[in-house]
């Protein structure tokens, strides 16, 4: 008798994932709510575990896209015990050993299975960054796969020059690669890439933009930066201000805070603030909750457990979630002016960007300040321009005034 393994419900606005490896191979023997396999869909990554005892039998390969309740393997029952037995009493085998020691490379390599040298999603993604080709790598995972820690391991090495060839001048190529590859989109990159055409095709964004004069903030994490980690073990950065600024700024101008739901206007008297995160998969946005009665060592927290679990693929869909504003901060890859796209169905979203020392003019002199481009776009429809250029201004006075932020010392 066999069991079918389905791909079970993972979230109500789920309708399919992508099986992104087999920890388990065909005719393994598993037990009982063994993890088998990995499911990935738009928002975080599943495991799958068996749900009796028995052999494997899969059905799904790996990269295969998959409807909720489509069926991935089976497990059957009878005969699995008795498999790794027989080949270890079997004198057949034995007799053949030494035939498969004699045998040439070639002969060896063809027995090698269809996993042996080839990468998973996340250590393909990788490799393709880092510019190493799968056949460089030695993998350590089941059947030689190439696994992420093997990627992230692996360092590009020089490429081997090619055999030199007599051929007339004219028929001479230029040096570079041009070779191209294809790499079928991950779930997370084809939601991104529809919210992001359907917000540019559904709202009235405009993006305003202000400067910030970042030396108060910088000069008070200076002086208290020590204090701050020893008394609540987390460092003090720039998130922490710029969420507690936000959350100000949004209890003065409500509509920035709110969203459209067909012919209503939802006004929150909640900061659920999204901050936009690189992951090793793509962009994500874990929500801070409640952020307007958190202090800034609490947001701080918040941000490096947020962020930890997105650089492990550990988010669960209620921590991406909702969300009434987004911050998301450009400047760390260098970016000095950028018009953000927002995050629907929220109104509003902050960019940050690269703080780069330029001279200003302060009280009558010239002076050279660190300064910060903010921009924020919004949806027309909900937010006039008086509220979201006020929003801005307020946001950029809290900055340039951050005592008052820190009261939690």
């Amino acid at each position: 008798m066999s069991l079918e393994i389905k791909v079970p419900p993972v979230g109500e606005s789920i309708t399919e994932v992508v099986l992104s490896r087999w920890i388990k191979n065909d005719g393994d023997v598993v037990e009982m709510d063994e993890v088998i396999a990995e499911l990935e869909s738009d928002k975080a990554t599943f495991e799958l575990t068996a749900e009796q005892a028995g052999t494997l039998k899969t059905i799904a390969a790996e990269g295969d896209t998959l409807a909720i309740g489509a069926v991935v393997c089976k497990i059957e029952d009878g005969g699995a015990a008795a498999s790794p037995k027989a080949e270890s009493e079997s004198p057949k085998a034995d007799a053949q050993a030494p035939v498969a020691v004699a045998e040439s490379p070639k002969a060896a390599e063809s027995k090698d299975s269809y996993a042996t040298g080839t990468p998973s999603p996340a250590a393909g993604k990788i490799l393709a960054e880092k510019g190493i080709e799968a056949g460089a790598v030695k993998g350590t995972g089941v059947d030689g796969r190439i696994t992420k820690d093997d990627a992230v391991k692996a360092e590009a090495g020089k490429k081997p020059e090619a055999p030199k060839q007599s051929a007339p001048i004219a028929a001479a190529i230029p040096a570079g690669s041009r070779g191209e590859r294809r790499e079928k989109m991950s779930p997370l990159r084809r939601t991104v890439a529809k919210r992001l055409v359907a917000v540019k095709n559904e709202t009235a964004m405009l993006t305003t933009f202000n400067e910030v004069n970042m030396k108060p903030i910088m000069d008070l994490r200076g002086k208290y930066k020590d204090q701050f980690k020893e008394k609540f073990g987390v460092g003090l950065g720039f998130m922490s201000f710029f969420t507690k600024a936000v959350t100000e700024a949004l209890k003065d101008f409500p509509a920035v805070n709110g969203r459209i739901e067909g012919e209503e206007l939802v006004y929150n008297d909640f900061a659920d603030i999204s901050i936009a995160v690189s992951a090793p998969k793509g962009l994500v946005v874990p929500v801070i909750r409640n952020a307007e009665s958190m202090t800034l060592a609490q947001i701080e927290k918040s941000v490096l457990e947020l962020a930890l679990k997105a650089r492990d693929s550990k988010l669960t869909i209620e921590e991406m979630t909702g969300g009434t504003f987004t911050i998301t901060n450009g400047g760390v890859f260098g970016s000095m002016m950028s018009t953000p796209i927002i995050n629907a169905p929220q109104s509003a979203i902050l960019g940050m960007h690269n703080i780069v020392e330029r001279p200003v003019a302060e009280k009558g002199e010239v002076v050279i300040r660190p300064m910060m481009y903010v921009a924020l776009s919004y949806d027309h429809r909900i937010i006039d321009g008086r509220e979201s250029v006020g929003f801005l201004v307020r946001v950029k006075q809290l900055l340039e005034d951050p005592a008052r932020l820190l009261l939690g010392i």
